[in-house]
């Protein structure tokens, strides 16, 4: 009898990219020395999105941009200089993790001592499996101006199966004072305290982060919200991989 082929896709992921050190730009950790590891693949469709490289087939060759990696690889990739902290990113991230490489890459992380952030849109639960891994979820659930429809972006299922990991931190990307009620009553309706909730505003240029900024800052504080700007912007612009 001949023997089965192996499984040439245990213990990969499909990768976007892979950088740093570099910094976390956004949410409670700004600022802190970060590694990050884009893989492909998104949900959504949002109209601003800043990595459509990931999943817009309309407009790049997604067998150029995205490929399929070892986890080894990925790993010693991501611990290149010490980072405390492996951001685990998107596209939509979560979508990955009935791949056997998923498992395979949060255990490796996990063993190297270093903290793992995924940031995901909201829409999918961890597996029970994931929550145990991971040090916190960056949760940024897409509000009207995203232009993707309500029921495709907001999952009360998700939204609290997060919540309830308690190492969850919620980001919504703001524009005007306005989707700073949008998010006041997402959160509301999911039981999710203020003090867990970052507002941050929407822009890839200094002058759109700082104008924004202005705009939402007292709303946010009202609200009992967290302010976050995006850090990476603001060193090296809307540069790729930074």
């Amino acid at each position: 009898m001949t023997a089965p082929a192996p499984d040439t896709t245990a213990d990969t992921l499909v990768v976007a990219e892979v950088f740093g050190p570099t910094v976390q730009g956004e949410g409670p950790s700004m600022g802190r020395r970060a590694s990050f590891l884009r893989l492909g693949g998104c949900n959504l469709a949002c109209s601003w999105c800043d990595t459509p490289f990931t999943w817009d087939a309309t407009r790049f060759d997604l067998r150029a941009e995205l490929t399929r990696t070892p986890v080894p690889e990925l790993v010693a990739r991501v611990l290149e200089g010490s980072p405390g902290i492996v951001v685990i990113t998107g596209g939509e991230p979560l979508l990955h993790q009935q791949q056997p490489g998923w498992a395979a890459l949060l255990a490796t992380l996990n063993v190297a001592g270093v903290e793992v952030e995924v940031e995901t849109n909201g829409t999918l639960a961890p597996t029970p499996a994931t929550a145990a891994a991971v040090t916190r979820f960056n949760v940024s659930p897409k509000l009207t101006h995203s232009n993707d429809p309500t029921d495709k972006r907001i999952r009360p299922d998700a939204l609290t199966a997060l919540h309830h990991t308690g190492r969850a931190a919620f980001k919504f990307v703001c524009r005007t004072p306005a989707d700073i009620q949008e998010a006041a009553a997402h959160t509301a309706a999911y039981g999710i305290p203020p003090h867990e909730v970052w507002v941050m505003p929407e822009g890839t240029t200094t002058g759109e982060l700082d104008e924004r900024l202005r705009l939402l800052a007292d709303p946010a504080i009202r609200a009992g919200f967290n302010l976050t700007t995006r850090l990476h912007v603001h060193a090296w612009g809307d540069e790729r991989a930074r």
